[in-house]
């Protein structure tokens, strides 16, 4: 997926109404069975995990059951409701039966009355409001004793009703207390004239999953006591073992685990009232593969096509889903827009998001977005990596975290070059053949003594549990890529320290200034303080910054030109030296390291003839530079 298919726009968490997942399906099930005169009341449940789709499906359904053309005599009355978002203070029985009250006010504000008459149903509504607002009443009553407070203006105003009284009928009754009756008249309300028009009223319940217990109980026991008569249904979109785990904390199972295994239809009591009040459930199934893979596609298209031209691909998806037929074909079934970039991200990002991710599109929009989020900083950042690449590196940081701490300490003790050759190869990625120089000297190909020896001085033997190796199969390879950069940027992210282990305490501030990009901070180490290091603090110095001048290309200057300056105070470790520096690929060679080494100095020298000897074709530059510093003076 090249750079110019990655914008910085992210996706939305909102739910939405464009259904890339086929969860009309879904949806009409539901309807269904909302609009099923046998089911009359009804109460369904479409359960699903945190970030599965519930809410998009609600609106779907409330989509599906808008009025369609033509349109005709009765209607359908859709009511959203959100207990998470309630009031505590009002309580939730009262909040719930509140908002039905008030849609179906407006609905009889609808129906046009003589002038100066109210109607039946007018005074039925007004009879049930005054019941509402007198339990709101004990609920303040409540709260203030409790707190030895007087009620706020505001609870006092919450409290006036504010409907005209009845001067027609009923006069003489009493103000409606309490929520006594309640349901009886609401019975009455409902199959009143004025709403004969109504076929159902649909209450669609969402995120009751995410409460309190004790809003979870008085949600449900609303809508099995007050408000389940005819003509009314429910859709509860909630993850029904969440729902039940905040029922347990109500109705606790006084028996035991020898009950349930004794009895084979065994169920505890907060199941057994949560399928009192929900007659039938629709589970929300998790995404397979195929949906994993079509999802992925249609989301990136969804940011540069227009809903018109998205259309024809959520259908095709469809199509092909319901033939078993291969996403590979989505092409071909659309004839109009090139998604080659988004058809490749998604067939390399599927398998280890299908597996990692558990089938959430919310977690999968979560990680795109993250990507999307680390590609821009790390672009602001000066680190230029292809977008699939940090995709790569992206799954090992959110998804593999163990892997990921493992790559970060090969980075910390300058291992990481060799390691990820090793891996590569482990997960049988082809290793990466050899330099070809230009025009070869057979005279001057280094020895075996000379070749560099990547494996030596590594901390512990190589061992790659399956999770790595499964991550170094997915495209694309990373041998050749610098991913120095961009781990110390994901490092940094997540709080990661990276200290090499194997280097003493007392060498790292020293090994931090060497390496420093600021050439003041070089300088603070002075020539004295390497004098005093002491021969093996100095071997354990060049071991450290031969592999950082091998595995971070960004040091690699400053970490040759810090190797000169401790050979030369200790000439025992210029062996050890010119190993490590004949290890840095003469491909990544930068044109200051070659110029910081001596010529004049044998051993360096023999370094610089080893790098000529190794120049891939084509690389002029690096060839014209070895030349200058060797004073050979050929061309490339």
């Amino acid at each position: 997926m090249g750079k110019s298919n990655m914008s910085a726009q992210l996706w939305s968490d909102e739910p939405t109404r464009l259904d890339l997942l086929s969860f009309d399906a879904v949806a009409k099930t539901v309807v269904q069975a909302v609009l099923d005169d046998a089911l009359d009341p009804v109460t369904v449940g479409v359960s699903g995990a945190w970030g599965s789709g519930k809410t998009t499906v609600l609106r779907l359904i409330e989509d599906e059951l808008a009025p369609k053309p033509p349109a005709t005599d009765t209607t359908i009355l859709v009511i959203s409701t959100d207990p998470w978002r309630y009031d505590p203070g009002v309580g939730a029985k009262e909040t719930l039966i509140g908002e039905v009250l008030s849609a179906v006010a407006a609905e009889l504000a609808k129906k046009e009355q003589p002038e100066g008459r109210i109607s039946r149903a007018r005074t039925m509504l007004t009879k049930l409001r005054q019941r509402v607002d007198w339990a709101k009443a004990l609920q303040v009553a409540a709260k203030t004793s409790l707190t030895l407070q007087l009620p706020s203006v505001d609870d006092l105003t919450s409290l006036i009703n504010t409907e005209p009284s009845n001067d027609d009928a009923d006069a003489g009754d009493p103000p409606s207390r309490g929520l006594g009756e309640f349901r009886s008249e609401f019975r009455t309300l409902m199959e009143s004239a004025e709403l004969s028009h109504l076929r159902r009223v649909v209450v669609l319940v969402d995120d009751l999953d995410r409460c309190l217990p004790d809003t979870v109980v008085d949600t449900l026991e609303t809508i099995r006591l007050f408000l389940a008569v005819p003509k009314m249904a429910f859709v509860v979109a909630a993850d029904e073992h969440r729902v039940a785990d905040a029922l347990r904390a109500r109705f606790p199972d006084p028996g035991s685990g020898q009950q349930a295994a004794q009895e084979r239809y065994f169920e505890e009591p907060a199941s057994l009232y949560l399928h009192k009040i929900v007659q039938t459930t629709v589970p929300l199934p998790t995404l397979s593969r195929f949906d994993t893979e079509a999802f992925l596609v249609l989301l990136q298209l969804s940011q540069r096509l227009t809903v018109e031209e998205l259309t024809p691909y959520i259908e095709a998806c469809v199509h092909l889903r319901l033939e078993k037929g291969l996403l590979d074909d989505l092409a071909e079934a659309v004839n109009g827009n090139d998604i080659f970039a988004e058809m490749a991200f998604a067939s390399r990002m599927t398998p280890i998001l299908y597996e990692k991710l558990q089938g959430s599109p919310r977690r999968i929009k979560r990680f795109l977005n993250d990507l999307r989020v680390r590609q821009s900083v790390a672009g602001h950042r000066g680190i230029e990596l292809e977008p699939d690449i940090v995709a790569k590196l992206m799954v090992l940081e959110k998804l593999l975290p163990n892997a990921f701490a493992t790559v970060l300490g090969w980075l910390a003790r300058g291992e990481l070059r060799p390691r990820m050759a090793k891996l590569e190869t482990t997960a049988g990625r082809p290793a990466p053949e050899p330099p070809i120089a230009a025009d070869p000297d057979p005279d001057d190909a280094a020895s075996p003594e000379q070749q560099p020896t990547p494996d030596e001085g590594e901390s512990e033997p190589v061992a790659f549990d399956d999770d790595l190796i499964r991550w170094a199969k997915l495209p694309p390879d990373l041998g050749p890529v610098d991913l120095a950069p961009y781990l110390y940027l994901a490092a940094a992210f997540t709080g990661e320290q990276l200290l090499d282990a194997g280097l003493p305490g007392r060498l790292r501030d020293i090994a931090a200034n060497l390496l420093s990009s600021v050439r003041f901070d070089q300088r603070r180490v002075t020539e004295a303080d390497i004098t005093a290091l002491g021969e093996d603090d100095a071997a354990s110095l060049v071991e450290y910054l031969g592999r950082a001048g091998r595995d971070r290309p960004t040091e690699q200057t400053a970490a040759v030109r810090s190797l000169v300056r401790i050979t030369t105070a200790y000439p025992a470790s210029a062996e050890r030296a010119t190993r490590l520096l004949q290890s840095i690929p003469a491909r990544e060679l930068q044109p200051a390291t070659i110029l910081v080494l001596p010529s004049a100095v044998p051993v360096f020298r023999g370094v610089l003839e080893h790098w000529k000897s190794h120049v891939p074709a084509g690389q002029d530059q690096i060839g014209r530079t070895l030349d200058h510093a060797l004073g050979t003076g050929s061309s490339r």
